[in-house]
């Protein structure tokens, strides 16, 4: 908003536009009013943002998401490929919210993608049971 518009924003006004109007794969196509402080005038001002520049604006972000999901396929064990070919991958967190991630990860790796039931309470599950096996945990992140 800063470098293409000279507007001010909040985080919470970021948040607001990335959870209204942010999008990852090309399909989705909505605006929102935003309003900031204009640093030209110094004062305040509304424009309308469509949801192609918002996923412009995470196109970075989003490829480094992508880059690091085909990364892990590198270190994959065979074994565990041949199952993520199969079941393919299931988007947890926060970033799994992020509308069309589902589709660009498809798209880019020819793998299913689903998103997980409970995306946000994923993560913290997972690392709930994680630590029940520690040991396991632990053999894990030797390698």
């Amino acid at each position: 908003m800063k470098r293409k518009y000279n507007l001010l924003i909040g985080d919470p006004t970021a948040e607001f536009i990335k959870v209204a109007i942010g999008n990852a794969f090309p399909g989705f196509q909505e605006s929102t009013e935003v309003k900031g402080l204009d640093m030209v005038s110094g004062v305040p001002k509304a424009l309308t943002l469509h949801s192609d520049e918002i996923r412009e604006a995470l196109s970075e972000p989003v490829r480094i998401i992508v880059d690091a999901v085909k990364a892990v396929f590198e270190e994959t064990p065979p074994e565990l490929a041949g199952d993520i070919y199969d079941r393919g991958i299931v988007l947890a967190g926060g970033g799994a919210l992020l509308r069309n991630l589902d589709d660009l990860l498809r798209e880019e790796t020819g793998l299913p993608v689903s998103i997980a039931e409970d995306p946000l309470s994923c993560v913290v599950l997972g690392s709930g049971k994680a630590l029940d096996e520690l040991d396991l945990l632990r053999q894990v992140a030797l390698h």
